[in-house]
C-alpha cells in the first residue's frame, strides 16, 4: 500500500507547487475563455519582443488531456526532489526547472530560426506552442542520465524505464497527440542532457536568485513593451545623453514609476 498523498505532497514540495500552478492557471485560462494565441510562444511574437511568452507558454495549458498527461510525468519525476543523497534534492530541482523553463524556450525559438531562414519552411512562422513539456522532457532527460535505473509511471498504470523515457514519449506523443510540439519536446531533452552531463552546471543560490531576477526584469519590461497588459506603474524614457544609463524611482501622482535611460539599438502546439 502507498503512502498517503499528504506524505508524497510533503516529500515533493516543488513538484506540488508546480503542479498547483499549472492547474490554477489552466482554470483561469477556461473560465476566462484565453487562448493559446494568447499566451503561446511563436517565432513572430519572439520577432515582435513578446519575451515574457517563453514563462507564460511554459506554465499555460488549454486542454484537460495535455495539463492531465503533463503532471503526470511531472508527479512522477518529483523523485529527483528525494535524491539529495545524489546531489539532486529539492535545491537542484528548483534551480535546474528555471534552467529548463528559460532555455528551453530559447531554445525553441532559435530552432523556429533555423527552420525557417536555412531551410525556408514558412510553416513554423504561425506554429505557436503552449506547455510544460519542455521541462517534463527535460526532467526526464536527466533523470535518466543520473538515475538511469529509475522507472517513469505515467496515469498510474504505464510504467517506462526512465533511461528510454524521453525518445519513448517523444515518439509516443507525436503518434497519439499529433498536434504535440516535437521540437518543444526536443528542446527539453537537448537542455536535459547538457545539464545531466554537466555541460550547464555550477548553478546555486546567487546565480539562481540572479537569473531569476534578470528573467523577472525582461518578463515585465517586455511585457510593457508590447502592451498586451497596461502597466502605467512603468515609465521606460531615454535621457539625453545615451552614453550614461540611469535608473531612478520618482513619486508621480498617488503611485510610483520607474524611469530607466536606454542605450540605442545596435543595428499551436502542445509542449
Amino acid at each position: 500500500m502507498g503512502k498517503p498523498l499528504f506524505y508524497e505532497i510533503l516529500e515533493k514540495p516543488a513538484t506540488s507547487c508546480a503542479i498547483g500552478i499549472c492547474s490554477a492557471i489552466w482554470f483561469y485560462i477556461q473560465k476566462s475563455n484565453i487562448g493559446y494565441s494568447h499566451v503561446g510562444l511563436s517565432y513572430e511574437t519572439a520577432l515582435e519582443g513578446h519575451y515574457w511568452r517563453i514563462i507564460t507558454s511554459a506554465l499555460s495549458h488549454i486542454s484537460v488531456l495535455h495539463l492531465v498527461f503533463n503532471m503526470s510525468a511531472l508527479w512522477s519525476l518529483g523523485v529527483v526532489e528525494q535524491l539529495g543523497h545524489l546531489g539532486l534534492g529539492v535545491q537542484y530541482y528548483l534551480h535546474y526547472t528555471l534552467v529548463l523553463v528559460v532555455l528551453s524556450g530559447m531554445l525553441v525559438i532559435g530552432m523556429y530560426h533555423i527552420l525557417i531562414q536555412k531551410f525556408k519552411l514558412e510553416y513554423f512562422r504561425r506554429v505557436t506552442a503552449v506547455g510544460y513539456s519542455c521541462v517534463v522532457f527535460g526532467w526526464m532527460t536527466i533523470l535518466s542520465v543520473k538515475q538511469p535505473s529509475s522507472k517513469l509511471n505515467l496515469f498510474g498504470f504505464l510504467s517506462l524505464p526512465i533511461s528510454f523515457a524521453p525518445f519513448e514519449s517523444l515518439i509516443f506523443t507525436s503518434i497519439i497527440v499529433p498536434q504535440a510540439s516535437f521540437i518543444g519536446h526536443l528542446s527539453g531533452i537537448i537542455v536535459g542532457y547538457a545539464v545531466g552531463w554537466g555541460l550547464i552546471h555550477g548553478m546555486n543560490n546567487y546565480w539562481a536568485v540572479t537569473m531569476l531576477g534578470w528573467t523577472a526584469l525582461v518578463f515585465v519590461f517586455s511585457l510593457k513593451k508590447s502592451g498586451t497588459f497596461d502597466l502605467n506603474f512603468l515609465e521606460i524614457e531615454p535621457v539625453t545623453d545615451p552614453s550614461l544609463p540611469s535608473v531612478r524611482f520618482f513619486a508621480a501622482g498617488t503611485g510610483r514609476s520607474l524611469q530607466m535611460s536606454t542605450l540605442p539599438d545596435a543595428g499551436a502546439d502542445l509542449v
